[in-house]
């Protein structure tokens, strides 16, 4: 019976899982970056990103794994963008990159999509290792 239900959870859509956020943390300064962060890690998700969005509620943002470069194609915002490694040290960052632009890091592993200007307020800098804890279910 849980081999059943194991791999029928293997095939669930992402729709069925639990949607997350996230909480970033810079843990080398000891600031935090956002406090509502949902997680694109589906092809599905991947693609979609923040299309569709009107704004980037305050604290909140995306977290695109994997991936090593971004477009804003039709967004109707700016976003600050940091790029991680897999250990989630910053790679680099671009900041308050406007609609209809393209952005790579080929040497990253996942990218954070956030609110303008949030990287600069919490003094995050190239090299600065990032934690991302649960913070809830966005169900609950």
């Amino acid at each position: 019976m849980a081999l059943l239900k194991w791999i029928s959870g293997i095939f669930a859509s992402h729709a069925e899982r639990p949607e997350i956020h996230l909480i970033v943390k810079n843990i080398t300064r000891g600031t935090e970056l956002a406090r509502c962060i949902d997680v694109a890690d589906t092809s599905k998700t991947r693609r979609k990103g923040l299309l569709g969005q009107k704004k980037l509620a305050q604290g909140g943002g995306l977290w695109i794994v994997p991936c090593a470069g971004i477009h804003t194609f039709r967004m109707q915002f700016a976003i600050d963008l940091v790029y991680l490694s897999r250990d989630k040290r910053v790679r680099k960052i671009r900041h308050s990159v406007p609609p209809w632009r393209i952005s790579l890091c080929l040497l990253a592993h996942s990218v954070l999509e956030l609110e303008a200007g949030s990287v600069c307020s919490s003094g995050t800098r190239r090299g600065d290792r990032l934690e991302l804890p649960l913070a809830l279910h966005k169900n609950d």
